[in-house]
């Protein structure tokens, strides 16, 4: 049995070994797979493990073996989900590996936006606080953020402990998703309500047809003055453009980013440069911890379709 990994670069930069899908057979490794070498690559594969890389129809088609795929990630766009079921090929995914991850860095954007605190960093390493005329100096705005109402759009796993964490902050949070949650012990709100009452809106949905471009110019235009968006979900659920004008104009006072929609980042992507804008490389899944964690349910949800087990399956 052959196991071909498409874009190991993405999980391990040679800090985490791949070694324990050797049990499984034999393993090829490609750090990454540029689409139009896909098919050549995995053409007599049996089991593909990959992240990014796109596993369209014409992609499986040509590939008689294939058995199962092996999504290195939560999010499963990359693969044609309806045709893999028509050919009877396994589709898996790892849940829930990365939420602790993506909690700390939505709640990183959050503090600095709010505090400000590279700006002070970056004055106390000028020498500013040496030449101070008094113990204290605070040119740059702070903002407290207990009292203040965070709007959680979409109240998964991450999106449910995000609430939990602003609510430890002393935040009010409102919550939207596609249906309402039972047994939630937050106000659930129309998206109308969410946008207009909070300070800080942070997107934690998936990418579907419904959600792409839901943060738009009309979206922007109903959210507070001054208030502050974050996106740690997928790329394309925000209008770059429109988002770009909103900073520009200071709808918006700032923008917490770890997606965009062209990954890597463009030359000629809307936000490059935007004030009060910080942009990371899709970073918040990317742990250690995380990654090790992802690898152990990758392998097991393997070791379960081996077994004829149906484990994280997403095309039943």
């Amino acid at each position: 049995m052959k196991t071909v990994f498409t874009d190991a670069d993405t999980v391990t930069t040679g800090d985490l070994s791949l070694d324990m899908f050797e049990k499984f057979g034999d393993v090829e490794k490609y750090g990454v797979t540029p689409p139009d070498k896909v098919t050549e690559r995995i053409k007599d594969a049996d089991i593909i493990m990959c992240n990014k890389t796109p596993i369209t129809k014409e992609v499986m088609s040509a590939c008689p073996n294939l058995r199962y795929i092996g999504v290195l990630a939560t999010g499963t766009n990359n693969v044609d989900l309806g045709y893999a079921k028509e050919k009877g090929i396994t589709v898996t995914n790892i849940p829930g590996y990365s939420t602790d991850g993506v909690v700390q860095l939505t709640f990183s954007f959050i503090l600095e936006l709010c505090g400000n605190l590279s700006k002070y960093r970056d004055s106390v390493n000028a020498g500013d606080w040496i030449k101070s005329r008094t113990f204290s100096y605070f040119p740059y705005p702070m903002t407290c953020i207990a009292g203040k109402t965070i709007g959680i759009v979409g109240c998964g796993t991450i999106g449910s402990r995000i609430a939990k964490v602003a609510d430890a902050f002393r935040m009010r949070v409102l919550v939207h998703s596609r249906t309402e949650k039972p047994g939630c012990p937050f106000p659930f709100v129309d998206m109308d309500t969410l946008l207009c009452e909070s300070d800080i809106v942070t997107l934690h949905c998936p990418l579907t047809p419904e959600t792409k471009g839901l943060m738009n110019a009309e979206a922007f235009g109903k959210m507070k003055r001054g208030s502050i968006l974050i996106n740690t979900s997928r790329g394309p659920v925000v209008d770059e453009k429109a988002l770009r004008e909103a900073l520009d104009n200071g709808k918006l006072a700032g923008a917490g980013l770890d997606v965009l929609e062209t990954e890597p980042m463009r030359e000629d992507c809307p936000l490059f440069g935007a004030p009060n804008c910080i942009i990371t490389p899709h970073i918040a899944w990317a742990s250690q911890e995380s990654r090790v964690r992802l690898l152990d349910i990758a392998a097991h949800n393997l070791a379960d379709f081996l077994n004829n087990k149906k484990t994280n399956v997403v095309n039943l």
